[in-house]
C-alpha cells in the first residue's frame, strides 16, 4: 500500500504532466475550414490558425494533414507571444495553376520576423512550368515568386521538405540568425530559369546538411552578407553548382567569409564551386572560405573564381572587380570535368585573388590531361595536384 508521501509525490507527478499537455497548442488546419482538395483556397484558414499560434503564450503546433491546400500568396509574420511554433506537414501545399496569381509577388509563402519557427516535412508545388515557359518564349512575363522566404528571423528549423517546380528561388534566407535546413529536396528541371535552390544572404549561423538538390540555377547561391555558413552532405544537379555571389553589383556591400561547403557530389552540372563578382567597383570581399571532400562527376567547371562575371555578356561595365577575394582552401576534391579547363581563378587586376591553397585535387577531362588557368591569382600547393597548378 501506499504511504501518504507516496500519493503526494503522485499526485504533483500528475498535475505536472497534466500542466504540461495542456500548455501544448495543437492546431489543426481543417478546423478553422482548409480544404485537402487543392481547388478550395485555404490561405485565410492557414492565417487564421497562425493568428491562433502567434498569439498564444503556450507552444504550438499546426498540422496540416494528408491532401492537397491550395495557397495563394501567404505572409506569416511576428513578433509572435512564444518562441516556439511548429508546422507539421503531412500533405502537400500548392499555388494556382495560373502563374500570374502569386507571380507578381515576391514570395509566395513567407515568414517575417519571427523567432522559433520549425517546419516538419511536407512538399511544397508551386507550379512554376507555366512561368517558365512565358519566360524562355520571350514573352513579357511577371519576375516570379520565391517559393518560400525567411527574413529578419532566427532560430528557425527546416526538417525534410520538398520544393518542387518554384517559380523563382526555392527557399531563401535573408536577414537572419541561426536557421538549420535538412533532408531538404529540390526538384526543378535543368532548363527552368532563376530557380535557385537555397540562397543565403546578410545571415550568420545558417547550416545546411543532407540535402538533394535538382534545378535550373545554383543549387545553393551565397550573397553579400552571408557569414558563418556551414554546408555539408549535399548532392547536386542538374543547377549550376554552389555559388559565392554574385558578388560586387553594389559599391557598398557587406563581404562573405567563414564559409565552409563539406562532403559534396557535383553531377553534370554546369560549375562545382564557384565564386564570382562583378567587374566593378565595390566594398565588398570573400575571405576564409573552405570547400572539402567534394566528388565531381562531369561537371563543365569544378573550380572556378570569375570576378569578370556578365551572363550572357550584356549591359555589363568595362571595368575591375573591387571584390577582394583571400584564404580559399580547396580540399580533398576529386572527379572529372566535362571542359579541358577544370580549374580556372579569373580574379582581379586591382585586387589579386590571394591565399589560394590547393590541397590532394585530382580532376581529369575524358582520356586527355586536364589544364589549370590563372589570372591574378597567387596561392600554394600541396600533396597531388591535377591538372598541373598556374598558381
Amino acid at each position: 500500500m501506499a504511504t501518504l508521501p507516496h500519493l503526494f509525490l503522485l499526485l504533483i507527478l500528475f498535475l505536472s504532466f497534466n500542466s504540461s499537455l495542456a500548455a501544448l497548442l495543437n492546431l489543426n488546419v481543417l478546423t478553422f475550414g482548409a480544404k485537402p482538395d487543392g481547388t478550395t483556397d485555404s490561405t485565410n484558414a492557414f492565417l487564421s490558425a497562425w493568428t491562433r499560434a502567434c498569439a498564444s503564450t503556450n507552444l504550438a503546433t499546426i498540422y496540416v494533414p494528408k491532401g492537397r491546400f491550395l495557397l495563394r500568396s501567404i505572409n506569416f509574420r511576428g513578433k509572435c507571444n512564444n518562441n516556439d511554433i511548429s508546422f507539421r506537414i503531412d500533405g502537400t501545399l500548392v499555388a494556382p495553376v495560373d502563374y500570374r496569381i502569386i507571380g507578381k509577388a515576391d514570395n509566395w509563402i513567407s515568414f517575417q520576423y519571427v523567432d522559433g519557427v520549425s517546419i516538419y516535412g511536407g512538399k511544397l508545388d508551386a507550379k512554376g512550368t507555366g512561368l517558365w515557359a512565358c519566360k524562355n518564349s520571350g514573352k513579357a512575363c511577371p519576375s516570379g515568386a520565391t517559393t518560400l522566404s525567411f527574413s529578419n528571423s532566427k532560430n528557425v528549423v527546416v526538417d525534410r521538405l520538398t520544393s518542387l517546380n518554384s517559380q523563382m528561388f526555392h527557399i531563401v534566407i535573408n536577414g537572419c540568425h541561426n536557421v538549420k535546413m535538412q533532408g531538404v529536396t529540390v526538384i526543378a528541371s535543368g532548363n527552368s530559369p532563376n530557380t535557385d535552390g537555397i540562397h543565403v544572404q546578410l545571415s550568420s549561423g545558417v547550416t545546411i546538411l543532407n540535402s538533394n538538390i535538382q534545378t535550373g540555377d545554383d543549387c545553393i547561391s551565397i550573397g553579400p552578407g552571408a557569414t558563418n555558413l556551414w554546408i555539408e552532405k549535399i548532392t547536386c544537379g542538374p543547377g549550376h553548382g554552389i555559388s559565392i555571389g554574385s558578388l560586387g553589383k553594389d559599391q557598398n556591400e557587406a563581404g562573405v567569409q567563414n564559409v565552409t561547403v563539406k562532403t559534396a557530389k557535383f553531377m553534370g552540372t554546369q560549375n562545382g564551386v564557384r565564386i564570382k563578382s562583378w567587374a566593378r567597383p565595390s566594398s565588398g570581399f570573400a575571405r576564409n572560405i573552405v570547400f572539402q571532400h567534394i566528388v565531381m562527376k562531369n561537371v563543365e567547371n569544378p573550380i572556378v573564381i570569375d570576378q569578370n562575371y556578365c551572363p550572357g555578356n550584356k549591359n555589363c561595365p568595362d571595368q575591375v572587380s573591387g571584390v577582394k577575394v583571400s584564404n580559399v582552401r580547396y580540399q580533398d576534391i576529386h572527379g572529372t570535368s566535362a571542359t579541358q579547363v577544370a580549374v580556372k581563378f579569373d580574379c582581379s587586376a586591382k585586387h589579386p585573388c590571394s591565399g589560394i591553397r590547393l590541397e590532394e585535387v585530382k580532376l581529369t577531362y575524358k582520356n586527355e590531361v586536364a589544364e589549370a588557368s590563372c589570372k591574378h591569382a597567387a596561392g600554394t600547393i600541396s600533396g597531388a595536384v591535377q591538372p598541373t597548378s598556374c598558381l
